[in-house]
């Protein structure tokens, strides 16, 4: 997903960009995803001022993610916002004549390319944990029995190690 900045800087109007993100690679090392399909851009560069392109739209995926409580998957989906302006600059490293905190990014290139700032956007926009059903029981800390398929006999009753002495103080 690339698109040429002089051509979009010079255009009357907006250039739409469809196109798939494979950002199975950013979520390798995570435990708690099971699967991700590849994300569907629907955006639309389009000029806004001097050298600069504007491009927004909508990112649009699945993620199957492990349940926080049971360790069930959930299939998860995303409709992600993604807004992002770009700056032709001349060298990479050209201050900044105008306020440091605008959020622009500078590019020095002719072809910009969209896939790291998208990948950007999914992983900032990923849920830290998801639930199979608000109500989850989760699984036993003891057997590890998962308590929505069923009770366990396990005594889960926690004593406080101060008053554990106490205990068996009324037993015959």
């Amino acid at each position: 997903m690339k698109f040429y900045f002089r051509k979009i800087a010079n255009a009357d109007g907006a250039l739409p960009i469809h196109g798939d993100v494979d950002v199975s690679a950013a979520v390798k090392g995570r435990k708690d995803i099971v699967a991700v399909s590849p994300i569907k851009a629907d955006l639309n560069a389009l000029p806004a001022g001097t050298d600069r392109v504007s491009v927004a739209g909508k990112l649009h995926g699945e993620v199957d993610m492990l349940c926080a409580r049971c360790l069930n998957p959930v299939k998860t989906h995303l409709d992600i916002p993604f807004a992002e302006t770009f700056r032709w600059t001349k060298q990479a490293a050209e201050p900044a004549e105008e306020e440091e905190d605008e959020e622009r990014i500078d590019v020095s290139e002719e072809m910009v390319d969209l896939e790291p700032y998208v990948e950007e956007s999914f992983l900032l926009h990923l849920p830290l944990s998801v639930l199979c059903a608000d109500d989850c029981r989760g699984l036993c800390p003891t057997c590890g029995s998962n308590l929505n398929e069923g009770g366990c006999d396990c005594d889960n009753v926690v004593i406080d190690p101060r008053l554990a002495g106490l205990k068996d103080f009324f037993k015959n």
